[in-house]
């Protein structure tokens, strides 16, 4: 859309003619210099082989060798040559095997850290999720993205986190998920450091819904399953997941209801709606019945108003007993939460409940008011 509405057609073929040539220049390049060089070898090669066979005959009409001798010079030659010819094409094969393998060891250098823990549950398990001084800077930045960050949230209660982007909102749930380790401080669940955790157990206890949801090419029912791989075909689990994610009523109005194929790849593909999709990847979350922890990184944000109420209505009733994560903008939803948490580059610079932090009259009371006032 953005492509025809802008008129960018021009400017990105523009753009792949400038960097196909590019590229087309460079190997064309090489492979001028590469034929240069093969056909300078090749013919040195051939005058000496040439050169080789009349000093032989000449050798042999002056008797000075015999003609054993030139047939087995003939054959020595001739097994030379060959030898010479495969060396260089060896040569040459290593050089342009080099240039891709330069870049395999590169990327299989990188450090991957093994996954050490192996624990399956935690000592406390009233105690619930805990974050104590954490902080984290990502590779290669020299900024870091939480600093000192401590929570904590017990079985049942829902956070809300709110902040600027970049202030460290979705950096807080990739270390929740062990995407990432902190580098200072901890983080436990149940009693436990995540860092002692079997990885398989820790994720399967947290259903997580990015913003940046993928859109898989599956049919509908395996769209939600995924949430949950074990069960990726079961339908029972596909309805109710859909049920409290909301996308349940769209679902049976689509022509072959949970099994309606999605996305154009395959013939007869249906493509959903933004807020559809979202709903889609919030039953996702859903799927993993056994999860105690589920997060909602902007779970609403192609969603209209009502939908949005809908949504976290049917949230809070179906997460009575489970510890929720909540990040967004809107105030409205915000304000539902047990406790609220505001980041700011990458610090918690206000924690408490709605009301303590309308009275404490600072950062989060103000962007409340702001927003508010735009509903008056």
């Amino acid at each position: 859309m953005e492509v025809k509405l802008y008129q960018l057609g021009s400017m990105l073929l523009d753009r792949y003619r400038n960097i196909f040539e590019r590229l087309y220049g460079e190997d064309r390049n090489l492979a001028i210099r590469r034929t240069i060089w093969s056909y300078g070898l090749g013919l040195l090669s051939t005058i000496a082989f040439y050169g080789a066979y009349v000093w032989i005959v000449i050798e042999a009409i002056a008797g000075r060798i015999t003609l054993g001798d030139l047939t087995m010079y003939l054959v020595v030659f001739r097994q030379g040559q060959s030898t010479f010819s495969g060396l260089l094409s060896s040569i040459g094969g290593m050089y342009e095997d080099s240039l891709y393998l330069s870049t395999l060891y590169e990327y299989l250098e990188q450090d991957v850290p093994e996954p050490i823990g192996l624990a399956k549950w935690g000592p406390d398990p009233s105690d619930g999720l805990r974050f104590e001084s954490v902080s984290f800077t990502y590779p290669g930045s020299d900024q870091p993205a939480l600093r000192n960050v401590s929570l904590h949230l017990r079985p049942g209660e829902k956070l809300a986190i709110v902040g600027e982007n970049g202030s460290g909102k979705t950096t807080l749930i990739k270390l929740l998920t062990r995407l990432y380790s902190p580098d200072a401080g901890r983080i436990l669940l149940d009693g436990r450091n995540l860092e002692e955790w079997d990885l398989d157990t820790l994720q399967r206890r947290i259903g997580v819904i990015f913003q940046n949801f993928a859109r898989y090419q599956f049919i509908v029912g395996e769209n939600v399953g995924i949430g949950d791989v074990r069960h990726i075909d079961d339908e029972d689990r596909w309805q109710d997941a859909a049920m409290k994610g909301t996308a349940r009523s769209f679902i049976e109005e689509l022509p072959e209801g949970y099994h309606t194929q999605l996305g154009r790849w395959f013939q007869k593909g249906r493509e959903l709606s933004g807020g559809q999709w979202q709903k889609i990847a919030l039953s996702r979350a859903f799927m993993r019945s056994s999860a105690d922890i589920l997060i909602l990184d902007e779970p609403t944000s192609a969603v209209d108003a009502e939908a949005e109420v809908q949504i976290f209505e049917q949230f809070r009733a179906v997460t009575q007993n489970q510890m929720a994560i909540l990040i967004s903008h809107r105030f409205s939803t915000v304000r539902m939460a047990d406790q609220i948490m505001v980041l700011a580059n990458g610090e918690s610079i206000e924690h408490g409940t709605h009301e303590q932090l309308l009275k404490a009259e600072g950062r989060y009371a103000r962007l409340f008011s702001l927003q508010a006032a735009g509903y008056r």
